[in-house]
């Protein structure tokens, strides 16, 4: 049978002897002196008297576990809490993702089309890929915005690029501070959830869309007019029905899996989602043993969506997420098929490592309340996704991809 440290460590608190009390003098004295030190030293915070008041009242020992019980107790309820507006659940406490608010509907001008994207966001990474491999850089201009310490996002343009990556930006459409400013410029306002990406009309003041599969089928097929490369089709008729069946397969339990992993409220939730994210991910690498790209020698939109989450795999969810059973890495045949999707022209520069890992463990809280950011794994750095990959052999002829 498994230990938990975690409740061991909480029942070894409960033993602890607290020191011997001081008298109300003796303490207000020492506080005096302590404080008086730390004014003193120019590296006085708040954590200091926090650290002064702590050592005081149970000197050397660990806290007594009354404190331990009710910071825990806290802490729980505040966790739920932020949970419940971070990562709506449903009644087993599995994450239950929000529907997308503003669908395209009707015919678009393509002129005045304006891309709002975070960089630590994969569903807003799916429509810069797109973007920039239909060449629709200068047709579609696009805004940058950064998670805010609420998890907002807001336009700082500070950060910078990562090894020639795009970087945060200003709002260049609106002029807005936060993203929930420029959303609530359309018309009849807005108060709902301001997420990436979203798509802005600029004649019409208005949002068109945040639902990104909406917006990157319309980048393939419906800017052809204003594209630099119209003739490249990632949604080929011939395959619309292939490409369709294996997003039934990934969106749920990949893309959108390994938020449930880690906005499980509950172990059942949990323990499900674990187990249909790996069981998915095991068929893909056999999937991928024969064939090139998920639907045999042809680069589609399918292999965009699965590529920004396995991209950021290893850097975020293997971690944050507990997606731990096993790391991006250890599959061959996905690992290699990633890299093969990193080194296609103009995919590396959408990747921007330091805003993903910031946008993650800097961000969500609830899931890192310190803010940590570990160190990026050697197989997500960008000489090693360089390295070859092999996988040319498994295609008949040259993917369309690179024909352009």
């Amino acid at each position: 049978m498994s230990s938990c440290t975690s409740c061991s460590f909480s029942s070894s608190l409960l033993l602890v002897n607290p020191p011997p009390r001081a008298s109300r003098n003796d303490i207000r004295r020492s506080l005096r002196m302590s404080l008086n030190n730390d004014n003193n030293n120019s590296n006085f915070t708040s954590s200091s008297l926090l650290n002064s008041v702590t050592k005081l009242l149970w000197g050397q020992s660990l806290p007594p576990g009354i404190l331990v019980a009710s910071v825990r107790t806290a802490w729980n309820s505040a966790w739920g809490l932020m949970m419940s507006q971070l990562a709506p659940s449903d009644s087993s406490g599995g994450y239950s993702r929000p529907a997308s608010k503003f669908r395209i509907l009707g015919s678009l001008s393509p002129g005045t089309l304006h891309l709002y994207v975070g960089l630590a966001c994969p569903w807003a990474h799916r429509t810069l890929i797109v973007r920039a491999l239909k060449g629709l850089e200068e047709a579609v201009p696009v805004s940058v915005a950064s998670p805010g310490m609420d998890g907002s996002w807001e336009f700082k343009g500070v950060g910078g690029a990562h090894l020639g990556s795009i970087g945060p930006s200003l709002d260049k459409a609106n002029g807005c501070r936060t993203l929930k400013e420029v959303y609530g410029l359309g018309r009849g306002g807005y108060d709902g959830r301001s997420t990436v990406p979203m798509l802005w009309d600029k004649g019409l003041k208005n949002v068109v869309c945040n639902e990104s599969y909406d917006i990157i089928q319309l980048f393939n097929s419906g800017l052809n007019g204003v594209a630099g490369k119209p003739e490249l089709d990632l949604s080929p008729p011939e395959l619309k029905e292939e490409i369709e069946e294996w997003y039934r397969i990934i969106y749920p339990n990949v893309n959108n899996g390994v938020y449930r992993c880690g906005f499980a409220q509950s172990q059942e939730a949990y323990d499900r989602s674990v187990n249909e994210l790996f069981c998915t991910l095991d068929r893909l690498e056999d999937h991928l043993a024969n064939s090139r790209y998920l639907c045999g020698d042809q680069f589609t939109l399918v292999d965009v969506c699965l590529f920004t989450t396995l991209i950021r795999f290893d850097l975020a969810y293997n971690v944050l997420f507990k997606c731990t059973k096993k790391k991006l890495s250890e599959y061959a045949n996905l690992h290699a098929y990633m890299r093969d999707i990193y080194q296609i022209p103009k995919v590396a520069a959408t990747c921007n490592f330091t805003e993903i890992m910031d946008g993650y463990y800097k961000t969500l809280f609830p899931l890192n309340p310190g803010s940590i950011r570990p160190v990026m794994p050697s197989t997500s750095d960008h000489q090693f996704l360089y390295k070859p990959h092999g996988r040319e052999s498994l295609s008949s002829a040259t993917p369309a991809i690179f024909l352009y």
